[in-house]
């Protein structure tokens, strides 16, 4: 059992390193890619949304080779209902 844990701590380690070297990459060039509004950001917010970057790597590493510029758009019975501007 001890090394089921192990392991599990391992790949969670490795997972994190792996995320934190995608997030000061990602922080320094690909930002401004996927979201154009964060282009030219100060430090202060590039280090607030470090530990999201680490998290969640593979999700903004597929957005970012995807090209995606902005999130899409969320679909639900109100937004379709309502007639706005961005049907």
């Amino acid at each position: 059992m001890i090394t089921f844990a192990k392991w599990k701590l391992a790949i969670f380690g490795i997972y994190l390193v792996i995320g934190a070297v995608f997030a000061v990459v990602f922080l320094a060039i690909g930002i401004a890619r996927v979201d154009p509004a964060a282009k030219g950001s100060p430090i202060g917010f590039r280090l607030l949304i470090f530990p999201g970057v680490v998290a969640l790597w593979p999700y903004l590493l597929s957005r970012w080779i995807g090209g995606e510029h902005a999130p899409r758009t969320e679909r639900n019975s109100h937004r379709d209902g309502s007639g706005g501007a961005d049907q």
